[in-house]
């Protein structure tokens, strides 16, 4: 569930980017997996920071291979096949297999804003 004082970024054609959180005098980041982005070592960044970080991350990483540790301590890499407020849905991405014609990969759903579950690979 997407917090209530989360404000939405999108860049110019509309496309949403992330959010952006007031703290103090400034704002903190939060792409669109929920997962904070603001800089290490800053509480919060000024309005036209937070805009141009949020544009600068974009939304490419959602291409990217991830790993998910699943509840038995074992890990799987994965795609993300559907990221929004209403949950993120990963793909099992063994070898390649998330892209394959007629494949039929293991899906996860989790929630949003996502755990430390889901890592970068």
């Amino acid at each position: 569930m997407l917090p209530a004082d989360w404000i939405e970024h999108r860049r110019g054609d509309g496309e949403l980017l992330g959010w952006m959180l007031a703290e103090g005098d400034g704002f903190r980041i939060f792409d669109l997996l929920g997962r904070e982005r603001t800089p290490d070592g800053a509480d919060a960044v000024d309005w036209l920071a937070a805009e141009e970080l949020l544009d600068e991350l974009g939304i490419g990483y959602l291409a990217d291979g991830w790993m998910l540790r699943l509840p038995d301590g074992t890990e799987r890499p994965v795609r993300i096949a559907e990221a929004s407020i209403r949950g993120i849905t990963v793909v099992a991405d063994e070898y390649g297999a998330a892209s394959a014609v007629g494949a039929d990969p293991d899906r996860f759903r989790l929630p949003f804003p996502v755990s430390e579950e889901l890592a970068p690979r």
